[in-house]
């Protein structure tokens, strides 16, 4: 299945039911990039049908790449995983996990690959508490991975590369299809807001607030079918700028008055999903206008014909 079939899927589905977390998209997603991007015909054949799950982040620390602990330790037979994940979407329910493990230390740096744990592996424990529910109904957890041992086929693509070639273009892979659950809580609050347009004031609110989500929807259709050409950098503004116009939306709606408990939820849903990976997205903003610095005090001033 295409990204875009997938994300328009999640933005249906969220503008029926007001349910940013609704179904297992995320799962579709992970295993659309990981399972059949980076799988082995057999790991396609045994696990592209099943639900799947990746696990970057660790507690405290996030998916800051110096932090991570989680080890995979080349055994006779394979790996020998032990550490602690967080924040796994759809774990809960998942049949193996995607694992980013350290697999090499080179001059101080470490290597990273991605392991395939089968939720059935000994030593494996899913931890569903309270800390982890967020964005219902989707289910999130954290794991622990008490020397997991698993066999050398389980490693998926080339070891000791995953974190540059996986969980950095991942994260752009998400945004780019999540924008797409956004769309579907806008279209939500436009439905239900439009209950509430009695004025022509109202009523103009209401359709500027409609042109925003236009735009939104259009910029969206056009970064998804970038990715799915495998051209994703050349919408990365657009991605960027997508978040902001989110942002954006979000505060008209707010503005706009006569909300309900649905409403209030999905403004609930959308804060913190704009919440998530705040910190590389803001810098990715700081790297746009730094670029816009250097490009035109570079350039010749120039002064308007009068």
């Amino acid at each position: 299945m295409s990204y875009a079939a997938i994300a328009r899927e999640k933005a249906a589905l969220v503008e029926r039911t007001g349910l940013l977390g609704e179904g297992l998209f995320g799962s579709q997603v992970v295993s659309r990039f990981f399972i059949e991007g980076f799988g082995t015909p057999e790991q396609r054949a045994a696990w592209s049908q099943r639900i799947v799950a990746v696990a970057i982040s660790e507690p405290r620390v996030g998916a800051h790449p110096k932090l991570l602990t989680t080890r995979a330790d080349e055994a006779a037979d394979g790996f020998t995983i032990s550490g602690d994940k967080a924040w796994v979407t759809n774990g809960p329910l998942a049949d193996v996990f995607v694992v980013l493990a350290i697999t090499s230390i080179d001059d101080g740096r470490k290597r990273y690959s991605a392991v395939l744990v089968p939720r059935d592996t000994a030593g494996l424990s899913v931890d569903e508490a309270p800390e982890y529910r967020a964005l219902a109904p989707s289910r999130h957890c954290g794991l622990k991975l008490d020397g997991c041992r698993v066999p050398r086929s389980a490693l998926l693509g080339t070891a000791g590369t995953a974190y540059e070639t996986m969980a950095l273009p991942f994260r752009d892979v998400e945004d780019a299809v999540g924008t797409f659950g956004l769309l579907g809580a806008f279209r939500f609050v436009l439905a239900r807001l439009s209950e509430h347009a009695k004025d022509e004031a109202a009523t103009l609110a209401l359709g500027r607030l409609a042109s925003l989500v236009a735009v939104f929807a259009a910029t969206a259709e056009a970064v998804v079918a970038a990715l799915d050409a495998g051209e994703l950098a050349r919408q990365m503004d657009a991605l960027v700028g997508l978040r902001v116009l989110a942002a954006e939306i979000r505060e008209r709606a707010r503005e706009f008055g006569g909300t309900s408990e649905a409403i209030e939820r999905v403004f609930d849903d959308v804060d913190r999903s704009l919440s998530v990976a705040r910190g590389p997205r803001e810098a990715r903003q700081k790297r746009l206008g730094a670029e816009l610095v250097r490009r035109y005090s570079a350039s010749p001033s120039r002064t308007s014909p009068c």
